[in-house]
């Protein structure tokens, strides 16, 4: 029994760390550009002047001149002068003091640096220091869990990265490779949580049910609001990069069904794991007893997870919306603004999701963990 148990949780971590390799190793057919004679390091301020900076208000503009001393690369140890250009947005702009650790580039000739620019701030190192600490709490609490929820997270990021935007940009299919990726982290995810067993079967079952009912209806109400893609944030810029030939349409609609892809996973795996318990507790448990005890777990979550959902949409937003409440917008204007749609897609039709998830799952778990068909009645 107990080496079922370990091969069960075993091959799905192997499998897991092969297919990582095999990501990492997969060449980037969209490389880093890397510029002759120029290099990007960090650096820390030493002194600021801010004389040629003209200031109106909120609004500044002009050059920030920043004394630094170079703390990584060819140039490490030498002082020099660095400008930090501000176009007037408080969005992008930034403003440095003297302990600062920031990016720059240094272009040079030779030995001689020619010209440093001020990038953002560093923050690699606390980025770093905030995964190192998320790392060793997630394990401390969760044990082998913990390493499996890490391996999953390492793998969904570099599926995403090595597969689905590259994919996206080189003008496949949106909605193929969207929902293909999905299933396949719908699989390799659950099936890390709970090894190869019936458990892993019913909760990617009740997943893909979720994923597959709120691909076809983003495919339907995205035509019917009539948005358009170029909502997301950025996607405007990607077409004047020279991607003019994507479907924006279509990759939007993607990002409706992957986004509400981890909520659809996390109902499936409560209520299988629910069924699961009480089905190990109350072995002659039948079938349909099953089935009613997902189902009356599923109702009961259902209500925190459309409000995370919510709460998970709306949150970017909340900039926008106090506008909205400072200027008397009406009611009207708001719920018909494309913003506020594509928002009101998301989080309804990931809800939609999470509904058809839930029943589903319910079935599917019923019917493979319990041993029972029906009560066998004593007269």
């Amino acid at each position: 029994m107990f080496k079922d148990i370990h091969r069960r949780n075993t091959i799905p971590i192997i499998i897991t760390l092969i297919a990582i390799i095999l990501l990492i190793l997969l060449p980037n057919k969209f490389p880093q550009k890397i510029y002759e004679n120029t290099e990007r390091v960090s650096a820390r301020v030493i002194s600021t002047d801010e004389n040629f900076i003209v200031n109106n208000g909120l609004i500044k503009v002009g050059d920030q001149l920043c004394e630094i001393e170079i703390l990584q690369g060819k140039f490490k140890g030498r002082t020099t002068t660095g400008t930090n250009r501000l176009s007037g947005s408080l969005e992008q702009d930034k403003l440095f003091k003297a302990g600062d650790k920031v990016l720059v580039t240094v272009d040079y000739t030779g030995d001689t640096i020619r010209v440093v620019t001020l990038v953002d701030h560093y923050r690699l190192n606390y980025e770093l220091l905030l995964v190192g600490i998320f790392v060793v709490v997630l394990v401390s609490f969760a044990g082998i869990v913990g390493i499996k929820s890490i391996l999953s997270f390492i793998f969904t990021v570099l599926a995403m990265w090595k597969v689905l935007i590259p994919l996206f940009l080189l003008g496949y299919n949106p909605i193929i490779v969207g929902m293909v990726t999905t299933l396949i982290l719908i699989c390799v995810i659950i099936g890390l949580v709970y090894g190869l067993d019936k458990r892993s079967l019913a909760a990617i079952l009740g997943s893909i049910s979720g994923a597959l009912v709120t691909c076809f209806m983003a495919l339907f109400f995205v035509s019917k609001f009539k948005i358009h893609g170029a909502v997301m944030s950025f996607s405007e810029s990607l077409l004047y990069s020279g991607y003019e030939s994507l479907n924006l349409t279509k990759i939007f609609i993607a990002s409706i069904f992957i986004a509400s892809s981890g909520a659809v996973m996390d109902v499936a795996v409560d209520i299988t794991s629910a069924v699961s318990e009480v089905v190990e507790k109350k072995p002659e448990i039948t079938k349909l007893e099953a089935v009613k005890s997902g189902i009356n777990v599923g109702r009961s979550i259902m209500g925190t997870m459309m409000t995370t959902l919510l709460l998970a949409y709306s949150g970017g937003y909340i900039g926008l919306l106090m506008v909205f409440m400072a200027q008397g917008t009406p009611i009207i204007n708001i719920l018909n603004l494309k913003y506020v749609s594509s928002e009101i897609l998301h989080t309804l039709i990931g809800s939609f999701g999470l509904i058809t998830v839930a029943p589903f799952t319910a079935i599917a778990s019923g019917l493979l963990l319990a041993n029972r068909e029906k009560k066998t009645i004593i007269w």
